[in-house]
């Protein structure tokens, strides 16, 4: 289903990195030592933005990038 809170999403299981880019946002959002469970909790979640706001923005380390 899509998000009206997220634009895209990636995910570096080597590093436990988890990418989010907000649709409010050009920036790229990383997210550091998200355990694989979380994603894949988050990618099965009917509302991803509700799940994002629930278990992942504030709870994770994270940088942000400017996209250029």
């Amino acid at each position: 289903m899509p998000s009206h809170l997220i634009r895209e999403t990636n995910y570096d299981a080597a590093t436990r990195t988890l990418s989010v880019w907000l649709v409010t946002s050009e920036n790229r959002y990383d997210y550091e030592d998200v355990p694989p469970e979380t994603y894949e909790a988050f990618r099965r979640a009917f509302s991803k933005g509700r799940f994002f706001n629930a278990h992942i923005r504030n709870r994770f380390t994270y940088r942000i990038f400017k996209e250029e």
